[in-house]
């Protein structure tokens, strides 16, 4: 038959209604119904029950899909022994959930008054915007009362940050922090057996068994529920058993998925485990798929039926009713009428969920996207340490960096940094080399030594266990500064930002966040050295980032006040910020010449932040030409506008952009619209670069449109040696390009005079 939902429904009620197995004594509800765990009847009970939400959740998704009111089908059927996870775990352990988690959460919600789970579920079916964690933006698991932070489709990406979680856990309570769960704690995170091969699930697995081998405490629980395929491919028999049964480090623990008792056994060995010894644990259910992958796949078309047949029979939903018959806690007809009861709710709910709200504008719908308190974040930014505090991180009255020469910008940024963790308790610096070492560049240098190992400490050489551990901080309400030391490394890793950190407002209507800077050690101009993972100008994969802010100082001054700014941007607002720091720039003095020391500054005195979107105008009265650019963009445009000016008798006016994403498209068009042509000098690539975009918002906004044209990378990657300045912007290319303008402008003009 083509409907296996409905086969499936039909098997449980006849087999059900023609049990006749043996009662093997009669189990009273408080009394345990083995002598091998604490399960009583009245969990049992509850338990069946919960898997029978779930079950009936999936069939309702289905039913609705035929008529065309439902979006999401992919379901827990054959899966819904998660519930014994849910019932020994709390409320308070954060719970990273795979998307066939229904039992899980219908357990779970036990635990909250107020809950109603299936309610919750047939709205976010339905894309109901009063849908209580996504307002119908997703179906996803989640609820913030029962800490369960919502994941997405999620294929692997969830467990770098679950790892995190546990990590920053335990950090929180080594530094003190105030955390917003229990100090006991411990992360659930679940995913099935083909989720086990992706590269981000063994960077998560990595991550963990690296911390736990050197004893340092990772309360984390993994839950592989082990259906054995994934969508059509299937995974090899004994794979995950043979793979992580001898994980260093990591605890082992396997049970039959499909049997209550067993998996309430064996998940609340593993519990126990993880929360006493502060280890993590590897609980391997065995369980089925039923259903196919969602409702959209026909499984039939790739599995014979008598395998669709066999899988089917291992039922847990009837396999659990079997348990409660036998033990005598329900007669047949009180399964059944329990079954059918919990199809009328769902079928109640769902008939009052199509009729509520949807989502009715791109205003709505974005709402949640990128909050921001523009007056709080700025109030934020302009305070300070207390005197004391600063000076017991400096050491001393004299060393405060204000009272100093001026200095470059690597030095300048490490000063901002000692503010920041003198300010902020609970900010954490940590990635690769960051501690003793200071950086590869010495922006972080002598932090370890003035703030300990709690908040400044090295990671594994891997971004993904990084950008992880920064969500696990901020999940828990620190401040993370995460650093990557190329921004080609973050290319690695990239989906822990784009489909995680900067998706969880949103997908939680504001409810959770994670906010954090990354710091990274960015763009070309090292000399040739390095080839281009070490002088990578890409930046489109982080500038088409919903909500990301991407921030590019190119002084000294304006990357403190930067800096001060991202931090408050994260603090108030949960914002994910990345920071890029140019690092041609960073040990730069001079400017025109030699020893002239025009591209060292002042340290900004406490109170001193740069404006949200704001950009830095140099020779603000010039008018012949605005060139618009960032980051490195800058120091070689002034150059080249002194020249201009020398050798030409062109003024130019050079426009700092700073913030990268979202764009001041308001200041762009004043700049340039006060100039009679505006050159883009753009470091990153032809396409995709910044300045594709400024050209289009000059060129919509614009009335009339400057002559306007670009100077940017070509599209290639950056070679090894001096071969790296052929496909990046120099210095003479600005200044040809400010003529070839003026000259185009010239023609112009003579041209409309005839």
């Amino acid at each position: 038959m083509f409907n296996r939902a409905e086969v499936v429904d039909k098997n449980f009620t006849h087999a059900v209604r023609h049990w006749d197995g043996p009662v093997a004594g009669r189990v009273g509800r408080d009394e345990a119904v083995d002598g091998v765990s604490s399960l009583t009847g009245q969990d049992v009970i509850e338990l069946f029950e919960s898997m029978v939400v779930s079950r009936h959740l999936d069939l309702i998704a289905r039913e609705l899909r035929t008529e065309q009111k439902s979006f999401y089908t992919i379901g827990s059927s054959g899966h819904e022994g998660n519930a014994a996870v849910g019932r020994v775990t709390r409320h308070t352990d954060p719970a990273f959930l795979h998307y066939r988690s229904g039992g899980f959460m219908a357990e779970r919600s036990r635990k909250v008054p107020g809950i109603d789970m299936i309610r919750d579920t047939v709205l976010s079916q339905v894309a109901c915007a009063e849908e209580p964690i996504a307002g119908g933006r997703h179906k996803v698991w989640g609820s913030k009362p029962m800490w369960v932070p919502p994941q997405t489709s999620t294929i692997a990406s969830h467990l770098p940050k679950a790892v995190g979680t546990a990590m920053a856990l335990q950090r929180g309570v080594k530094l003190g922090v105030d955390l917003p769960v229990p100090k006991d704690s411990i992360v659930v995170c679940n995913f099935g057996d083909a989720t086990t091969n992706h590269a981000t699930a063994q960077s998560a697995f990595n991550m963990a068994s690296y911390a736990a081998y050197q004893r340092l405490p990772l309360p984390i629980l993994f839950v592989c529920e082990d259906n054995g395929i994934g969508i059509s491919v299937h995974t090899a028999d004994g794979w995950i058993a043979t793979n992580y049964g001898d994980r260093p480090a990591i605890r082992y623990i396997d049970a039959d998925g499909l049997d209550v008792v067993s998996a309430f056994a064996a998940a609340s060995r593993a519990v126990t485990l993880c929360r006493e010894k502060r280890v993590p644990v590897f609980l391997h259910l065995k369980v089925v798929r039923l259903l196919g992958h969602a409702g959209t796949d026909v499984e039939l078309a790739y599995h014979a039926q008598r395998i669709v047949e066999a899988a089917e029979a291992k039922d847990p939903v009837l396999a659990t009713a079997r348990r409660v018959m036998s033990f005598g806690l329900m007669t047949p007809e009180e399964v059944v009428a329990m079954y059918e009861d919990v199809r009328q709710r769902c079928r109640d709910h769902a008939e009052y969920a199509v009729s509520r709200p949807k989502l009715t504008s791109a205003v709505e719908t974005m709402e949640p996207l990128a909050p921001l308190d523009e007056a709080a974040v700025m109030a934020e930014a302009r305070g300070s340490a207390s005197e004391d505090g600063r000076v017991k991180a400096f050491g001393g009255a004299d060393a405060l960096p204000e009272k100093l020469p001026p200095e470059h910008m690597a030095k300048q940024i490490n000063r901002a940094m000692y503010d920041l963790m003198a300010r902020y308790g609970d900010m954490v610096v940590f990635g690769e080399d960051v501690a003793q070492k200071g950086g590869v560049y010495g922006v972080t240098k002598e932090l370890f030594r003035a703030f300990g190992n709690g908040r400044v400490f090295n990671t594994l050489l891997d971004e993904t266990s990084i950008l992880g551990l920064a969500q696990g901080f901020g999940l828990l309400g620190m401040l993370p500064f995460p650093e990557l030391q190329y921004l080609a490394y973050y290319h690695n890793a990239e989906d822990q930002i784009r489909g995680e950190a900067c998706s969880l407002q949103f997908f939680s209507q504001n409810q959770f966040r994670n906010p954090m800077v990354v710091r990274v050690g960015s763009f070309g101009y090292q000399k040739g050295f390095g080839g281009h993972f070490h002088n990578d100008n890409s930046i489109a994969a982080l500038r088409d980032i919903p909500s990301l802010i991407v921030i590019a100082p190119s002084r000294g001054d304006d990357a403190v006040e930067l800096i001060r700014s991202a931090t408050a941007l994260a603090r108030v607002s949960g914002r994910v910020v990345a920071y890029l720091e140019p690092i041609a720039l960073y040990m730069t003095r001079d400017l025109y010449e030699e020893g002239d020391g025009g591209w060292t500054t002042e340290y900004p005195p406490p109170g001193q932040a740069a404006e949200i979107g704001a950009p830095r105008v140099y020779h603000g009265d010039a008018t012949d030409v605005c060139i618009i650019t960032y980051a490195n963009g800058v120091y070689f445009s002034l150059r080249a506008a002194a020249e201009l000016q020398r050798e030409h008798g062109v003024n130019a006016r050079v426009v700092d952009l700073r913030w990268l994403n979202p764009l001041n498209e308001q200041a762009i068009v004043e700049q340039a619209s006060a100039c009679g042509a505006c050159l883009v000098v753009d470091e990153g690539r032809r396409t995709g670069g910044v300045g594709e975009a400024i050209v289009t918002v000059l060129a919509e906004q614009c009335d009339p449109v400057p002559p306007v044209t670009r100077v940017a990378g070509h599209d290639t990657y950056v070679p090894l040696g001096p071969a790296a300045r052929l496909v990046m912007p120099t210095e003479p290319d600005i200044v040809s390009g400010v003529m070839r303008l003026l000259e185009r402008r010239q023609a112009a003009s003579v041209a409309g005079s005839r």
